[in-house]
């Protein structure tokens, strides 16, 4: 690549995404969280918020698909969340998050397998997730036994230098009792227990105004990529 051409995609890479409003934003409709202020800002919320998050997480899209193709075919509209809250069985009534969302994995929010990234941008934090959250009993149960089955790459995964750095720990709600044929394993991997396997890293709100954020997203999806593909060995659906 000439000089010309690196300091195009130079720029093109570090740049901020968002402006200080859409902190702003996000700030303000936290002390008037209702359908009247929302409505009344609503051109302030397209402009400051949902274009510029929509053009980020594209971004994100397009960077991911040097490395999966399978993101080519990805529009942020399929891996965008809704800012409306689900209220319907909820003791809060506030009717709007507090925060932008998006999950970026090749099926978007249709992604049945563990891929990708899920990540929230607001004024408290950027916060980043992956692995097992949600998963029925016979998944969980195929992941319980491929741990068993392979201790040593499962303990790789876990104490690579990069995710625990970022991550930490592999987190989750655990079951007191296992099947008899998983209790010697357990004693060696006591993640075995867990029924679900999350990961998640937060890092200061001011991020989200960072030229580097999106550096820090793929710094998050690479340091993740092992253990998911590790879980996806088991549970990978179509």
């Amino acid at each position: 690549m000439n000089n010309a051409g690196c300091r195009i995609n130079c720029y093109i890479w570090l740049m901020a995404h968002f402006t200080k409003d859409y902190l702003d934003f996000f700030k303000e409709l936290a002390a008037n969280n209702n359908k009247d202020w929302f409505d009344a800002n609503r051109k302030r919320y397209e402009t400051s918020v949902k274009k510029p998050f929509t053009a980020f997480v594209n971004h994100m899209l397009t960077h991911f698909a040097k490395y999966d193709p399978r993101y080519k075919e990805l529009d942020a509209s399929a891996c965008i969340f809704r800012i409306n809250r689900d209220i319907r069985f909820a003791k809060d009534k506030s009717p709007y998050k507090l925060f932008c969302s998006a999950v970026v994995s090749p099926k978007g929010k249709k992604s049945a397998s563990v891929h990708g990234i899920y990540f929230e941008c607001g004024p408290e934090a950027v916060r980043v997730y992956g692995g097992i959250y949600e998963a029925d009993k016979d998944d969980i149960l195929a992941v319980r036994e491929g741990i068993a089955s392979q201790l040593e790459n499962f303990k790789k995964c876990i104490n690579q230098p990069e995710f625990r750095e970022i991550f930490g720990e592999v987190q989750g709600e655990k079951n007191k009792q296992l099947p008899a044929e998983l209790r010697e394993a357990a004693e060696k991997q006591p993640l075995i227990y867990n029924k679900q396997w999350y990961f998640m890293a937060e890092f200061p709100a001011e991020e989200v105004l960072s030229d580097e954020l999106d550096q820090l997203l793929d710094r998050c999806y690479k340091a993740g990529k092992p253990l998911e593909e590790f879980f996806n060995q088991f549970i990978q659906r179509a």
